[in-house]
């Protein structure tokens, strides 16, 4: 059975960084193949990992519209539409890449959406882990693409407003009564003592951080570089701390 975790958390505070690393994690130090999941329109995550991504659902699916006149003799739509979106899947060494994209028109994501979780699905007896990087804010739990996922990590940044985001994400999981196994908030980028207003935040919303992953020069160097965070050191303070993170998720698995 394939284990799911998926990151959410407003923009820019280091979701995509972060499941990289919980992908380093797992390909490091837990055997079988693993999935992971660009389910923001704005695709990084390949960057990230060091993996060259040429298709996307969206792209696929503006392509599948001018092509469907051209559907080979002998198969349905739908065939030919699975043919070409396991053609997106960009494939490496224990680590397999699929992104969602953008749709057709001017934000139109919801097809896309819809398309991609249908695929994963499908493709889930293949992977023992899944990771999912999912688009800034909420929209997308209420279009349901973070479902069935048995660890979802609210990441917030050392601020207020991240703090509040990861409420309201984690209310709105209950309200929509998604299907989590659990929920963890994690602090990024924090320093070695947390500001008495973020602690103070955090009490009031009923917010107790599972992990703090401090900021880590060496991770923003390879940013800057563009280099694959898969091949950080395990001397790197982000390494740690996420090894450390997902040392205890599995311990409470």
């Amino acid at each position: 059975m394939c284990f799911k975790i998926a990151v959410s958390g407003k923009g820019g505070n280091g979701k995509t960084s972060i499941a990289s690393l919980i992908i380093r994690y797992l390909k490091k130090n837990k055997p079988g193949p693993i999935l992971a999941v660009d389910a923001d329109a704005n695709a990084n995550l390949g960057e990230s990992l060091g993996l060259s991504l040429e298709e996307t659902i969206g792209s696929i699916i503006v392509s599948f519209n001018d092509e469907k006149m051209k559907i080979p003799p002998g198969l349905t739509k739908g065939a030919y539409l699975e043919f070409r979106l396991n053609e997106a899947i960009v494939e490496s060494t224990g680590v397999d890449l699929i992104a969602m994209g953008r749709g057709e028109g001017t934000g139109c994501y919801c097809y896309p959406n819809t398309v991609l979780k249908k695929f994963i699905d499908s493709l889930m007896v293949n992977y023992t882990y899944m990771v999912m990087d999912n688009e800034a804010g909420m929209e997308h739990l209420s279009r349901r693409t973070t479902e069935d996922i048995d660890e979802l990590l609210l990441i917030s940044d050392h601020s207020i407003k991240g703090i509040r985001t990861v409420a309201r994400i984690r209310d709105l999981v209950s309200e929509l009564k998604l299907t989590v196994g659990r929920h963890s908030v994690i602090i990024n980028r924090a320093p070695e003592v947390l500001d008495p207003n973020i602690t103070r935040e955090l009490a009031q919303l009923g917010l107790k951080p599972i992990a703090t992953i401090p900021f880590d020069e060496e991770l923003r160097q390879y940013d800057l570089e563009q280099k694959s965070l898969l091949e950080l050191p395990d001397t790197s303070k982000a390494v740690q701390a996420i090894n450390k993170l997902m040392t205890e998720v599995f311990h409470q698995k």
